[in-house]
């Protein structure tokens, strides 16, 4: 009998402890990087734990709530919006938040991703109304400013940070995608046709550049041959003058020296009378058709008949 109490009482002590040791280990948490625990105690709220070890009172705190405090992405459907000209299109959006403060966003409100994509949805109603279906299209940056700075207000009191919002996409009804379509197709159609007349416009603009171009350097190639044939004309008249200044010089020099010889030699003026007797004579060859008469022209006469004896006598 004292063997099995022995017994019995080793059995219950083993499993007091494993039981002490089970519970030791669940007052003992440890808190991840980028985590924050929200602990309660008798269901009321008690503090927040950050990174690290921590110790919890048993049977009295409980983790109420794991907190994930990176920065997360919520990616919602497509939700139908209605544009300031009556448009309905359909825009889906996505979402990126951070949890700033856990012990509001365990506390603010109840589902806080449904409470968001909700908001989003109006928030998108509210500024899409406002706009165009061309502005729709066309300012994405503006609206998604507008959304992320309307959901940052708006969840605020949750402790959400909203970082920024985007439009994914914008979906027109098929209606506008094939109107939008045909727009676009006529406006490359029309870019294009206005780029080959460009194209035209320059190659024609070339083309006469080139033709004028051409002409001017003929022009001053014909220019240039008259220039080189009139100053041709010019060096040829200027030679040919030259020449006969030359000849006319070496002429009258010829005559000088023969005339310088004569008086060297003694010559009287009976000789020079006699030599001008001789230019009278060349003068009145015939060509000429008017012949001066010297007003000496007996004595010279005489002169001549005196020289005609003397070479008379001499052949005697």
């Amino acid at each position: 009998m004292l063997p099995a109490t022995i017994a019995t009482g080793t059995v219950a002590a083993i499993i007091f402890i494993l039981f002490l040791l089970i519970l030791l280990a669940s007052c003992i948490k440890i808190v991840p990087q980028a985590h924050a625990y929200v602990v309660e105690r008798l269901g009321g709220y008690q503090a927040t734990w950050s990174v690290g070890i921590h110790l919890k009172v048993p049977f009295i705190d409980r983790v109420a709530k794991k907190v994930v405090l990176k920065e997360q992405v919520a990616d919602f459907a497509p939700q139908p919006v209605i544009t300031k000209d009556n448009v309905t299109m359909r825009i889906d959006t996505v979402v990126f938040f951070q949890i700033t403060d856990p012990k509001l966003f365990s506390y603010g409100v109840e589902n806080p991703i449904m409470a968001i994509e909700n908001l989003t949805s109006t928030t998108l109603r509210n500024i899409i109304g406002e706009l165009e279906l061309d502005q729709t299209l066309t300012s994405r940056e503006i609206i998604n400013a507008k959304m992320r700075t309307s959901l940052d207000v708006a969840t605020d009191p949750w402790g959400i940070k909203v970082t920024r919002v985007e439009l994914k996409n914008i979906i027109p009804p098929a209606a506008i995608q094939d109107a939008m379509e045909k727009q676009m197709k006529a406006e490359r159609e029309r870019r294009e046709s206005i780029l080959r007349a460009e194209g035209e416009k320059k190659s024609t603009i070339l083309v006469a550049e080139g033709k004028k171009a051409s002409m001017i350097l003929d022009a001053e190639g014909e220019k240039q041959a008259a220039i080189l044939r009139a100053e041709a004309e010019k060096e040829k008249m200027i030679r040919e003058a030259e020449g006969q200044s030359q000849a006319i010089l070496k002429v009258q020099q010829a005559k000088a020296d023969g005339i310088r010889f004569i008086k060297d030699a003694g010559a009287d003026e009976s000789v020079l009378t006699i030599k001008s007797l001789e230019a009278f004579e060349q003068a009145a060859d015939g060509k000429a058709t008017k012949i001066i008469i010297p007003s000496n022209i007996q004595g010279i006469a005489g002169l001549t008949a005196s020289l005609k004896e003397i070479i008379t006598d001499k052949e005697n």
